[in-house]
């Protein structure tokens, strides 16, 4: 299995100006060699607004005609949010952009309510695992981290093996506020070990329009709780990041907590 390289760009998004973030993530991207995937931070071409029924777009819509041209001119997976809208709902869809232009997508399943985002936006009921290059992936938005049992990493009823809904990468993308980034740092590194798992956090840095400021603290952490990419403050910012299946596949072999793990599922 070969290595995973993980490009993470922390974006000082413009606010609900899509044309100006977009050119601002083409020139990031430039920057980068040979990244198997470009993690972009929550809603990055907008900002975490919540004037959804203005400024939703559709699947076939422009954003995601400019990013499926990157992903392939680049080839690389590109992975984000925007706001969309389906069948008259307004969603925070998370996208899988692969080079190839197939796409795959995730609607955030948790609002943030002191945001008046679930009045804006209807949440989604489905996880999603990509398989990319032989790794699993799941990924998923901001808000999430605050829930453990969504993310939680299933085993075999042997308790030594994942099951088909595991993975071995976790990746948040957020617009988390440096007002709570101490928590957004703690949790991110507590996903890490208890899931035995890579994870990779992309926040936005600068401030808002509604002054809200942003601080980043992008990373990515090992399995071990080890940071890759050590958190990464009040600047923008594209950095490569290596990740090693077979180091993943060794501590999981050495150190399997995962055969006294509960055995329960989320209904």
């Amino acid at each position: 299995m070969k290595n995973l390289t993980v490009s993470i760009l922390q974006l000082d998004l413009a606010w609900e100006n899509p044309t100006e973030n977009l050119n601002a993530i083409e020139r990031q991207i430039q920057k980068l060699s040979s990244a198997d995937i470009a993690v972009l931070p929550e809603m990055f071409s907008t900002g975490f607004s919540m004037d959804s029924s203005r400024l939703a777009e559709q699947m076939d819509g422009g954003t995601i005609k400019r990013l499926k041209k990157l992903a392939n001119q680049y080839d690389t997976a590109i992975i984000g949010s925007f706001i969309c809208e389906e069948a008259g709902f307004y969603y925070n869809r998370l996208v899988f952009i692969h080079p190839n232009g197939s796409i795959l997508h995730y609607d955030k399943r948790h609002l943030f309510r002191m945001a008046d985002e679930d009045h804006y936006f209807k949440a989604g009921e489905e996880k999603l695992i990509v398989n990319y290059k032989g790794w699993k992936i799941l990924p998923l938005v901001c808000y999430d981290l605050r829930f453990p049992i969504w993310s939680r990493n299933v085993f075999e009823t042997d308790r030594k093996t994942y099951v088909k809904s595991s993975y071995d990468v976790l990746i948040y993308i957020a617009n988390w506020p440096k007002a709570r980034v101490a928590a957004w740092d703690k949790l991110l590194l507590a996903r890490a070990i208890e899931n035995q798992a890579y994870v990779i956090g992309v926040n936005r840095v600068g401030q808002d329009g509604n002054e809200i400021t942003y601080s980043g603290n992008s990373t990515v952490i090992d399995p071990k709780g080890e940071p890759l990419i050590a958190s990464i403050t009040d600047e923008v910012v594209a950095k490569n990041c290596h990740l090693s299946y077979s180091e993943l596949v060794n501590f999981r072999e050495k150190f399997p907590v995962g055969m006294d793990a509960d055995n329960f599922e989320l209904l």
